[in-house]
């Protein structure tokens, strides 16, 4: 090797290994200052500058990473965050109104969530953003900045809400033509994947390469898995996150979902969170573990000193039992949704509340005194997190604040009696205006723009015959 080569090699070598620690953090740094840095020694070309619409859905833009670094503003119209899943815009009313202007709102990134994107072929990295007014104020109506609030609202009482969010998913083969049906994929063995594989070792083996690059890209960005698991469903995952701050933990399932969709697609493979893709076979939930700590002392109050339930355990389910049919639409938000919420299914459609029960809606899992917490197992997979997570705390947050009290726990079967939720969206979207306390919690903002995106949706759905209707009534009335 030629001198010349050789010392230009080790004096990379030796810059790198003189690099501040910071820069080799995979997941966020403090300040500006360090940005630099930290894409300097990834040799990041471009930055993916996202935030979540109300879908959940990526929004932003793309710049190379020296104009990110070179404080230039960012900014998105407001109208991104008021378009429906199907890119139209609802009509003004019942306290909605469209801005006239369109203005801009400040996309303001949030440098802990800095991190690489490991399916792009070039250097790039990603940061998702917060939104403002031009005068700085916050947008009430936006997702993170909803869950902001909730969060907000607890510490102004002294205490800290900590999630554990479980996502299911299914792979399905490529279907770009949406007039079919999905159908299960193929794995390593040759065959369509079938149900009944709950927990089966061999039924997440199908799927080794997949998985393993699911695995490869988290690990690249920051995020951790804690268990990944196979459920019920012919070609249906579920992955448990680490329970965390409520705003970092829907940043994770935020990326999580981009990040497995990519996965898929790699190995010719959709990864859909669908809350019902396939008929006949289990829908998918987004489970909430959810429990309180106080502030100043970080005991868990949902447990007395003693280990016993406390009263704020029971208060805090008596806000759900209450509320929760009326922030459906938050956990359940499309006409798909309502398919997975069916009676005698592991998907709840009661606002009961049992020990380790599975057919209620609010389940206690068994635990040490410390770990009590309460598991919300209405939102279904298709939610945005930001806003099922936002939603569930403020119920529970209500029914800390007014002292509700709970029914008695179930102990048997719980799905297959009366129904206590609302059975579409409509329903749920009405429940969701009417409801005083829970806009007052979310904020008028926020509930107007929601429903009247909800409400659109639906007319946009109502607009396409469906095969049901052509097999039963084509011939027959």
């Amino acid at each position: 090797m030629p001198p010349e080569k050789k010392d230009v090699r080790n004096a990379g070598r030796g810059a790198r290994a003189r690099a501040p620690a910071f820069v080799k953090n995979l997941r966020g740094i403090k300040n500006w200052k360090e940005t630099s840095t930290w894409l300097e020694w990834r040799q990041i070309e471009d930055i993916e500058c996202i935030t979540p619409d109300q879908a959940g859905v990526a929004r932003g833009k793309m710049m190379p990473s020296k104009k990110f670094t070179s404080n230039t503003s960012l900014a998105l119209p407001s109208a991104v965050f008021m378009t429906t899943i199907s890119g139209g815009y609802p009509e003004d009313g019942n306290g909605f109104s469209y801005p006239e202007d369109d203005g801009d709102l400040k996309l303001v990134p949030d440098l802990s969530t800095l991190s690489v994107v490991p399916w792009e072929t070039d250097p790039t990295a990603q940061v998702i953003c917060d939104l403002v007014h031009q005068d700085g104020r916050s947008v009430e109506f936006t997702p993170r900045n909803l869950l902001r609030r909730v969060v907000a609202a607890y510490a102004r009482r002294g205490l800290k809400p900590v999630v554990a969010p479980e996502i299911e998913f299914y792979l399905v083969r490529k279907n770009p033509d949406p007039d079919y049906p999905l159908t299960p994929p193929v794995g390593r063995s040759g065959r369509p994947i079938g149900g009944g594989q709950g927990y089966s070792i061999a039924g997440v083996n199908e799927f080794d390469e997949l998985i393993d690059d699911i695995y490869h890209f988290s690990e690249a960005q920051g995020l951790e898995i804690d268990t990944l698991i196979h459920e019920e469903g012919a070609g249906q995952l579920e992955i448990n996150l680490r329970h965390g701050d409520p705003i970092e933990l829907a940043d994770q399932v935020f990326l999580f979902k981009r990040t497995i969709r990519e996965a898929a697609l790699k190995h010719d493979t959709y990864a859909t969170f669908m809350a019902k893709p396939i008929q006949g076979q289990p829908g998918s939930a987004m489970h909430i573990h959810q429990s309180i700590l106080d502030k100043k002392t970080g005991r868990n109050i949902f447990s007395a000193e003693d280990g016993s339930e406390s009263e704020a355990f029971l208060h805090f389910i008596g806000g759900m039992q209450k509320h929760m049919p009326n922030a459906l639409v938050m956990m359940a938000p499309y006409v798909n949704s309502y398919r997975r919420l069916t009676q005698a299914a592991s998907a709840p459609v009661n606002t009961k509340w049992g020990y380790d029960n599975r057919t209620t809606a609010f389940r206690i899992p068994r635990s040490d005194p410390a770990a009590r917490r309460v598991e919300n197992r209405i939102p279904s997979s298709d939610a945005n997190p930001y806003l099922a997570l936002a939603g569930s705390l403020a119920c529970g947050l209500i029914g800390l604040i007014n002292q509700i009290k709970p029914d008695a726990p179930i102990g048997t079967t719980a799905n297959e009696d009366e129904i206590d939720l609302p059975r579409g969206l409509l329903e749920a979207v009405e429940r969701f205006e009417s409801d005083t306390t829970l806009r007052d919690m979310l904020g008028n903002g926020f509930v107007s723009t929601y429903a009247a995106i909800k409400k659109a949706e639906f007319e946009t759905f109502m607009e396409v015959i469906s095969p049901w209707e052509r097999e039963y009534l084509l011939l027959n009335v």
